[in-house]
């Protein structure tokens, strides 16, 4: 089995000061308290417990008041936040955080006794983890509160399989503020990526391959908000941050091989024709794909007879020269408009940078009509490899992106997190040369998105990192991961310098 291939959409964070809430479940004295606000005092009114005070996601919480006006309906409600990823720029290519609403769920409801009390019940949801106030209201009016901490969980499956089996974790109750955020996996401890949860309620889900001799290996979650994990977290001023650990063992048999590479690309989205209207239209009938992915151009409402010329546009430039970028255009070819007044046009998506361009219809060097086709990321390797240990392997990216968001692959070689590679200068190519190590055997690589840089929320630091959660949580464009296997042979060993071997998951 591979990756999946699509990664949801769009979401982003902006820095946010995160207010430090104690975890007590206990009955609030009735006492003035700043509404959320801060311009309105609230009178809270009686006492209210939970119990417990504390669960994983799916725990029964009672909840119970007293010194309630008799008769009155009461609301419980769970307060908690929706994340999103920030992005800027006219291209939306710059990254700059992310940000998190309040929002509030009634849960469930109930009449207060003629002495003054109540009795309710619900089901704590799947949530950012950590503290939530629990809300008792009245025709929208708070009357109390208490607190409920929501508690990690970890779950592992399967637990055993040969190598390259795909191990699929999920991490549930990450929190959002900064020292509850931002989750390092560990495999062998040897670091691995980043497991984020901005945009998917507290929920991590990732998947990593097998790898290693026959035998029990150690998978470890730790909290770790500048890149890495943080070690000695239980004398950290957060030591309720528990490290969550999940035994895999590698059995004997046959490895599991990845996906073919085909298949691991996003998917080719068509396009629609644009509804009928004034003046020239273009448009293609695909609107993404991978370089090499064959099109056709189509146009109405030009002028019959005449010629009209086609330019693809891109983005030229890197962010390290400090000269910048700009959109450069390029010319796809002249095209005679029929007596119709259509355009048609067969094409391929050419080799370029990641992203969408537009390609634009002109006439005389005026533009008349433009449409998008957005290039994705694939592999264009084709063999599998087999070589013996020191020999040198090449992969070769195409399509790679140009935002903070995309121009960069990370590499994870056996579950280790080797480094990254940028294909902006090189307008969307990335060709990795790499010694094949390990003892005999199949060994994995993975490429995963990350994110190159920008600014967070304070304390966090996230970039330059394999993001294990790309598919659910990536923010930004749509972005495949991809996986890789060779087999080291036994044999001497190469010498340096040797022929290179493309790698595959053919």
């Amino acid at each position: 089995m591979g990756y999946p291939s699509v990664v949801s959409g769009i979401r982003s964070p902006r820095r946010l000061r995160h207010a430090a809430v104690a975890v007590i479940m206990a009955m609030l004295a009735a006492s003035p308290v700043l509404a959320q606000d801060e311009t309105k005092v609230v009178e809270y009114v009686g006492s209210v417990e939970l119990t417990p005070w504390k669960g994983v996601a799916g725990t029964e919480v009672a909840i119970t008041g007293s010194g309630f006006d008799p008769g009155t309906e009461v609301e419980i409600v769970w307060n908690s936040v929706e994340g999103s990823w920030l992005l800027e720029g006219a291209a939306q290519e710059e990254f700059v955080g992310r940000e998190f609403e309040p929002t509030a769920t009634p849960m469930s409801s109930a009449t207060v006794e003629a002495d003054g009390s109540f009795e309710a019940a619900f089901e704590a949801p799947v949530d950012y983890g950590f503290s939530h106030d629990v809300t008792v209201e009245s025709d929208g009016q708070l009357l109390n509160k208490a607190g409920f901490r929501l508690e990690p969980t970890l779950t592992v499956t399967p637990s055993s399989g040969p190598v390259g089996t795909p191990i699929n974790v999920r991490m549930e109750g990450i929190g959002w503020g900064y020292l509850e955020n931002s989750w390092q996996l560990t495999y062998d401890n040897q670091y691995t990526g980043v497991l984020t949860s901005v945009t998917s309620d507290g929920v991590a889900v990732a998947t990593i391959p097998a790898t290693g001799g026959v035998g029990p290996h150690r998978i470890r979650i730790i909290h770790g908000a500048f890149t890495v994990p943080y070690l000695n977290g239980q004398q950290s001023p957060r030591p309720d941050r528990v490290d969550y650990t999940f035994d895999f063992e590698v059995t004997p048999g046959d490895a599991v091989m990845p996906l073919p590479a085909a298949s691991q690309a996003l998917p080719v989205e068509p396009a629609q024709v644009p509804a009928d209207g004034d003046g020239p239209a273009v448009w293609a009938d695909v609107a993404s794909g991978p370089v090499g992915t064959p099109l056709t151009i189509s146009g109405r409402g030009f002028e019959p007879g005449q010629e009209v010329s086609l330019a693809w546009t891109s983005v030229v430039g890197n962010r390290i020269s400090g000269s910048g970028w700009e959109e450069v255009s390029r010319d796809v070819g002249v095209v005679p408009v029929s007596d119709d007044g259509t355009i048609e046009l067969a094409w391929a998506i050419p080799d370029d940078l990641g992203g969408p361009h537009r390609l634009i219809v002109e006439t005389d060097g005026a533009p008349m009509a433009e449409t998008s086709v957005t290039i994705t990321p694939s592999l264009v390797s084709s063999e599998v490899v087999q070589g013996p240990f020191g020999e040198m392997a090449q992969i070769v990216l195409k399509g790679v992106g140009w935002t903070e968001t995309a121009n960069i692959y990370t590499l994870v070689y056996d579950n280790v997190f080797l480094g990254y590679s940028c294909g902006f200068n090189s307008q969307g190519d990335v060709t990795i040369n790499m010694p094949l190590t390990g003892a005999p055997g199949w060994h994995f690589v993975d490429l995963y998105p990350g994110i190159y840089k920008g600014e967070d929320m304070g304390g966090v630091q996230n970039f330059r990192t394999p993001q294990l959660t790309f598919e659910d949580d990536h923010p930004g464009e749509r972005l495949p991961a991809f996986r890789l296997a060779f087999e080291v042979t036994p044999s001497a060993l190469a010498t340096g310098g040797g022929d290179e071997a493309t790698l595959s998951i053919d």
